[in-house]
């Protein structure tokens, strides 16, 4: 992986997520980048005041280069300063220099920070050209990083998609992934959607020389089923999907998405059915 893109207001949950992403980047190898983004309208702001508003920022940005520089063990630790919608700005400097993926803070459903980045988490997920980590103020940092991850597999086709990059973050971290097969219907057609996926799943994780276990899960909420499950073996990160689609198959997409960004206190990744998204640790 060549760049890691942390998205930062300087509110705490944003210094911790930039805390998570430096140790993510050093287990892949590759550069962090900060980005800020100012999001006030040039008529809320005299032209003074814009440009002491930037100044602080800059000045911000250069007390966490020289706090965190060093923490960066194999790449390089840098800042950008943007000006417009937040979750549109971090997208185009994810585009700008092709990151391979977001880091953003998130405050949950209770959280208490009013700075933009827990109330544009979702949006920067939704808008993204790359999966986005989504990891909340209060989740403790290991120092090992992944070690378990959750692969929910529904019945929608898409859900296979999320496969490729979990295997890749598993075999760099040396980490497990648990497939949780959801059933959520007593419908023979539907299950057999989510029984040929995971074995789809099973079969690209075993030649990948991944560790996997199984889980069958039946239930109505499966935002609290694969929460639970999460705790239960002791979670580092859960992979959805997040397109936007009204089929009630597709039940970890669109609004389930949001629910377990919101609700999740595990770090959640966020794939969006574009491509295969690929990890270069070149």
């Amino acid at each position: 992986m060549k760049d890691i893109i942390v998205a930062i207001d300087f509110s705490k949950g944003s210094l911790h997520a930039l805390d998570y992403a430096i140790e993510f980047a050093n287990h892949l190898k590759s550069n962090l980048m900060m980005v800020w983004v100012n999001n006030q309208l040039s008529q809320e702001l005299f032209n003074g005041e814009v440009n002491e508003y930037k100044d602080e920022a800059a000045k911000n940005f250069d007390e966490l280069l020289k706090a965190k520089k060093d923490l960066l063990t194999h790449g390089k630790l840098t800042y950008k300063m943007r000006k417009g919608k937040v979750y549109q700005e971090i997208a185009a400097q994810a585009k700008a220099i092709n990151a391979t993926l977001i880091i953003a803070g998130t405050h949950g459903v209770t959280g208490y920070e009013e700075f933009w980045i827990g109330s544009n988490a979702y949006r920067i997920v939704s808008y993204a050209p790359c999966p986005v980590i989504t990891v909340r103020y209060d989740f403790m940092i290991k120092p090992e990083g992944v070690r378990n991850i959750i692969l929910p597999i529904d019945s929608s086709a898409d859900t296979r998609q999320k496969i490729p990059f979990a295997v890749q973050l598993a075999g760099v971290f040396d980490a497990q992934i648990h497939i949780v097969a959801l059933f959520t219907t007593s419908l023979k057609l539907i299950q057999h959607r989510v029984e040929n996926s995971v074995r789809i799943a099973q079969k690209y994780i075993t030649d990948a020389g991944i560790k996997y276990t199984l889980h069958n899960q039946h239930a109505d909420n499966i935002i609290n089923s694969t929460l639970e499950y999460a705790q239960l073996v002791d979670a580092d990160l859960i992979a959805i999907m997040t397109e936007q689609e009204t089929d009630a198959s597709n039940i970890l997409l669109g609004p389930f998405a949001q629910q377990m960004v919101n609700y999740s206190h595990v770090p959640v990744l966020s794939i969006q059915p574009k491509e295969i998204y690929q990890i270069s640790t070149r």
